[in-house]
């Protein structure tokens, strides 16, 4: 490829110049990211407290991890393009939320909590094609369409800052974190309006993904900052001691046979079931300070962990971040003595309850950019969309985890909590001793 230049690794650089428009791209991304939140975090909160809900959450926990890896390979390869992949998105995910504003009416209303505000919503409420309805536009078609706009966002965002592509992935996850904030505390000091809370979201989201899908789009193959040396950042002795590069470029075939792979996949799925749980349980105890507080500092805590991993290394911040999710589930079952059970009423002041919340919140959004970092920085980066894409995937088994958690947790919530704690705390301890694939195993961690 002419005008390309190597690196010392023999990876390839094309220096092109920097658009005008690329902050505008990442904050685009960062809307369209904070515009699907409520469809995970705002219903985990709100309606998931019921055995209908937490199916149904499930269910589109499942879609939103499966529909990543095929939105990213038909993107990457140029047979669906940026624009068509957010527009599709931003109509689903907007679907998703109309559903969503349906069943909470039905749910709140069946919970009497809020009187049931429309016919449809009563229609809902009534049986048999409720959990039809809710399935196909919330479960299905909603999580389709966020993991459209998860995949294509960080695509778009990592292509585009190649120079720093974790920490730029980390802030716009970071979105889908607190992205949900606004609807929790807005439903919180009025439940009778969680119904127009979730239409207003909707509404949102659509003009939010639209409006991405006109204006991002990926870079040129191999596209490089011209005003960053890609020579000399490849040489960046300080940078690769803390955060080193891979042994060399996987395919994805190659990657899926390696054990690294699925001890990534493996610590998603662990971490991914008890961030979800934690939701679900805080919202349980009706302390909606704390559910705010813990799904801002899920969001929030992405960015601070992307930036501490470039000074301590990814592997000890990711064990710390999977150990102050840990001793957040203790602290939430120690508390728990004060909050009568789950779900149930909560004493506002309970210290143990916002430490578990405050614990469980720097903990349990963390993760998602650091393992999408470790992908990168073990498989190496031109086939770091696909391979993450496969780890991320398993955000499936992770919604049935959490689930699961949670239905427990109905009749017997300290031993949920402490189940979860150890779920927590295993990847914890084999975090730190993850290695670099291709390497001899006689080279040191």
């Amino acid at each position: 490829m002419e005008n390309a230049v190597r690196d010392w690794r023999g990876r390839s650089y094309l220096p092109g110049p920097v658009p005008a428009d690329r902050k505008r791209m990442f904050w685009l991304a960062w809307a369209a990211m904070a515009a699907i939140s409520p469809l995970q975090y705002g219903y985990a909160a709100l309606l998931a407290q019921k055995g209908t809900g937490l199916t149904l959450l499930a269910v589109w926990i499942a879609c939103q991890a499966a529909g990543a890896l095929p939105a990213l390979h038909l993107v990457r390869r140029g047979r669906l393009s940026v624009r068509a992949s957010l527009a599709l998105g931003a109509a689903l995910s907007g679907l998703g939320l109309v559903t969503a504003a349906l069943t909470s009416g039905a749910v709140l209303a069946a919970a009497g909590q809020a009187p049931l505000a429309t016919a449809g919503q009563a229609a809902l409420a009534s049986g048999g094609p409720v959990s039809l309805v809710a399935l196909i536009g919330y479960g299905l078609l909603g999580g389709l369409g966020a993991g459209l706009v998860y995949g294509v966002c960080g695509e778009v965002v990592s292509s585009w800052f190649p120079e720093r592509p974790a920490a730029r992935v980390g802030l716009i996850t970071g979105a889908f974190g607190y992205g949900a904030v606004p609807l929790l505390v807005w439903a919180g000091i009025a439940p009778d309006a969680t119904p127009a809370a979730f239409l207003t979201a909707a509404a949102v989201a659509v003009a939010v993904i639209g409006t991405a899908a006109r204006h991002l789009r990926l870079p040129p193959v191999l596209w490089w900052p011209d005003d960053v040396d890609p020579r000399t950042y490849a040489l960046d002795a300080a940078r690769l001691r803390v955060t080193p590069e891979a042994a060399k470029q996987f395919l994805l075939t190659q990657a899926l046979r390696t054990r690294t792979l699925p001890a990534l996949a493996l610590i998603l799925t662990c971490a991914g079931a008890v961030s979800v749980f934690d939701v679900i349980v805080v919202a349980g105890t009706g302390t909606w300070g704390a559910v705010a507080l813990m799904v801002a500092l899920n969001g929030a805590s992405r960015a601070v962990a992307m930036r501490c991993s470039e000074l301590f290394g990814r592997r000890r911040v990711l064990a710390a971040v999977l150990g102050a999710l840990a001793a957040g589930q203790v602290l939430l079952a120690a508390g728990g003595a004060h909050m009568g059970g789950f779900p149930g009423p909560a004493d506002v002041s309970a210290p143990l309850l916002w430490l578990g919340a405050l614990a469980a919140g720097l903990g349990g959004g963390a993760f998602y950019p650091l393992l999408a970092s470790l992908v990168r920085e073990f498989f190496g980066t031109e086939r770091a969309g696909e391979i993450h894409a496969v780890i991320y995937s398993a955000k499936a088994l992770a919604g049935a985890g959490a689930v699961a958690l949670a239905v427990t947790a109905l009749t017997a919530p300290g031993a949920a909590l402490l189940a979860a704690a150890a779920v927590a705390a295993l990847p914890a301890l084999a975090a730190s001793r993850l290695r670099l694939p291709g390497l001899p195993a006689t080279i040191p961690l």
